[in-house]
């Protein structure tokens, strides 16, 4: 017998979900916030900054994220032309973020129940993770003096996430890895500027509301001093990584589902007894050579192949060791095929 067709029960599909670190080296926080000069020194610097977590020109170093400022009048950076006021990098941030997450042009970015009209922006470099930000995970520490804010997503609170053109949608809450801190309200946002921003796992970014971070402290902020000046190259993303440093660190970690094939692959007692080796039967007359192998014969499985309905080759599972089969033996080799 060449071949045995599979019974529907002798496949099964499992999905696991697989959480690793997002940061390089396996670092499970990120503690330094590392800015290249030559990229601040390029245009790009309006729209953004990137973050190693080494000096930009060690060997090891990989960007791990990315920091814009966005803002809805433009503030904070200088016009593109002097002779429209008002279209600048920030106001491009601003309209690029909201056409992604809110799919509307003349969408508001409301943190809770305050719509904010400036924010940060974090996107995790697209390498650092897999197929997704894992909830739960996330705790960001941010001090400017001896103000400090530990920021994390209400996941844990709020399971059933409210989705976004972006995909799901998490608050930003003041807590730690996923554990809400109620001592200014009962949900973890400030008391009038809303929810500390969004987590949007499924992009891998993440949302500051500008206005919370600004907030004194009373007001479950750290007195961040965005500069919302008009026509002026502000550079406010120094502001937000110079409290990431001042900071205990940033924690996420990654999320990725992996789908199994378990294939069951049953040997019965009275199949897979003899070899097709061309040294088991006799060219010349076709019996087989050895009397011993006409009425107990026996093989060693090594090698198990997977073939379609066109027997064509898909897959092909080695044995660890040969495995002794005959009419007293039943076979069962489980096959992992994982995607």
């Amino acid at each position: 017998m060449a071949f045995t067709q599979f019974e529907p029960g002798d496949i099964v599909v499992s999905n696991e979900a697989i959480a690793s670190t997002v940061w390089s080296a396996n670092a499970p926080t990120l503690t330094n916030f590392v800015t290249s000069s030559v990229q601040i020194a390029s245009s790009t610097k309006e729209y953004y900054f990137d973050v190693y977590q080494t000096t930009a020109t060690d060997a090891a170093a990989a960007i791990q994220f990315a920091v814009a400022y966005c803002d809805k009048v433009g503030s904070g950076s200088t016009f593109f032309n002097p002779l429209v006021t008002g279209i600048t990098a920030t106001r491009s941030n601003y309209g690029q973020y909201r056409t992604l997450v809110l799919g509307d042009e003349n969408g508001t970015f409301q943190f809770g129940d305050y719509v904010s009209s400036y924010f940060y922006a974090l996107s995790i470099e697209r390498a650092r993770y897999k197929e997704s930000l894992l909830p739960g995970s996330t705790t960001i520490s941010l001090k400017l003096g001896s103000n400090t804010i530990t920021l994390t997503d209400d996941s844990q609170l709020n399971q059933a996430a409210v989705f976004t053109d972006a995909g799901r949608r998490y608050n930003l809450v003041s807590g730690s890895a996923g554990s809400i801190y109620d001592g200014l309200n009962s949900n973890g946002f400030t008391p009038a500027s809303g929810s500390y921003g969004w987590l949007l796992p499924d992009i891998g970014v993440v949302l500051l509301n500008g206005e919370a971070l600004d907030a004194p402290v009373a007001g479950g902020g750290i007195l961040l001093n965005i500069s919302r000046s008009s026509n002026t190259a502000d550079l406010n993303q120094t502001h937000l990584i110079d409290a990431l440093n001042a900071g205990s660190g940033f924690t996420l970690n990654s999320n990725e589902t992996l789908s199994s094939d378990f294939v069951f692959v049953r040997g019965r007692n009275a199949s897979f007894n003899y070899s097709e080796n061309p040294s088991f039967i006799s060219g010349s007359t076709g019996a087989v050579i050895f009397p011993s192998f006409i009425n107990n014969p026996q093989t060693y499985i090594t090698t198990v192949g997977l073939y379609n309905d066109n027997s064509e080759l898909l897959a092909v599972a080695k044995m660890s060791r040969p495995l002794p089969k005959d009419f007293t033996k039943e076979l069962l080799v489980r096959v992992k095929l994982d995607f």
